[in-house]
């Protein structure tokens, strides 16, 4: 897989829940912080977004906007401030009752595809914890052409039932993630992971990490796959990532044994052959210094946690 396939998969968790939301006149809902990333796509009309931080973004017909770190934020037929917001806003789940698709907005309504993306947030990849508080993606001619047609193309799943909606609109749905990010990264001018990425000695050391992650790497192999001399792979590498390239390959090891352990019941030997580690002992060791608790017993707290959420 590549770097950003494998940072989304690292922290996703099962579908992701969505509603489309159909408003008229005047309202204001709040959605408290929570963990994992919410979206909305504007399909008619227009609102305005303020974050708990204060941020006040404006959304127009067919833009998108990302939460991807689950920030608190009340969402309103127009501009508000927090005094405002505090007395006006409505919990989101009681404005959920009140608006929705059996609501026929006028002319002037407003139409909003709103969703979260359920993230462990425990194991956030840096390029996942890098993205800011809002990464707003306006609709203009021209730009982000991908997002256009995901946003096109899950419209049209809602406008009526078809054959196989029930697989494609969460599909769609994870996809539209992917190119949320993706856009992030292409109009971002300060990342470090869109430059890291970017840059053809890094990104070359990535992609054989990502790939090939049990393979027997080294400094001197990923050097060669790179192209140049071992002490300017360490020295670029370095700069960008923010860690040695074998620093980072042991911490990925360990990420992807983990997303191992929640996402399958294969034995930790298994595991361990997968992500490059000679035995399950050595797997532990790496695993317990990353997590400060031992594979089994994480194993068996994910298992807990989904059993109370899906109670809840």
């Amino acid at each position: 897989m590549d770097v950003v396939s494998d940072a989304i998969s690292a922290v996703h968790l099962g579908h992701p829940w969505f509603h489309r939301m159909r408003t008229n006149g005047k309202w204001c809902a709040r959605l408290d912080p929570y963990d994992g990333a919410g979206f909305y796509v504007v399909l008619k009309g227009n609102c305005w977004l303020l974050t708990d931080n204060g941020a006040l973004v404006s959304l127009s017909v067919g833009d998108a906007v990302l939460l991807p770190h689950g920030t608190g934020h009340v969402i309103a037929d127009s501009p508000v401030d927090s005094t405002a917001a505090a007395q006006s806003a409505v919990p989101f789940e009681q404005w959920l009752a009140e608006a929705g698709p059996r609501v026929r907005p006028d002319r002037d309504g407003t139409e909003i595809l709103c969703g979260k993306y359920w993230l462990d947030c425990s194991r956030m990849h840096p390029l996942m914890a890098e993205l800011p508080e809002v990464v707003h993606l306006p609709s203009q001619v021209g730009s982000h052409l991908e997002l256009r047609s995901a946003i096109d193309l899950l419209a049209g799943e809602m406008d009526q039932v078809r054959p196989g909606s029930c697989v494609a609109l969460p599909n769609l749905l994870d996809l539209l993630l992917v190119y949320m990010i993706r856009s992030w990264m292409a109009q971002s001018t300060s990342g470090a992971w869109p430059s890291a990425l970017g840059d053809p000695v890094t990104a070359a050391a990535l992609r054989a990490m990502h790939s090939q992650p049990a393979a027997q790497w080294s400094n001197d192999r990923l050097a060669a796959e790179a192209g140049v001399s071992r002490p300017t792979l360490a020295r670029r590498f370095t700069t960008l990532v923010g860690r040695p390239p074998m620093t980072y390959l042991t911490w990925w090891r360990v990420i992807l044994a983990a997303t191992l352990l929640r996402d399958t019941k294969e034995t930790l030997a298994v595991i361990a052959s997968r992500v490059g580690y000679g035995s399950p002992y050595a797997l532990s060791h790496a695993f317990e210094r990353e997590f400060g608790i031992t594979p089994g017993r994480y194993r068996a707290q994910v298992a807990t946690g989904r059993s109370a959420s899906a109670v809840n």
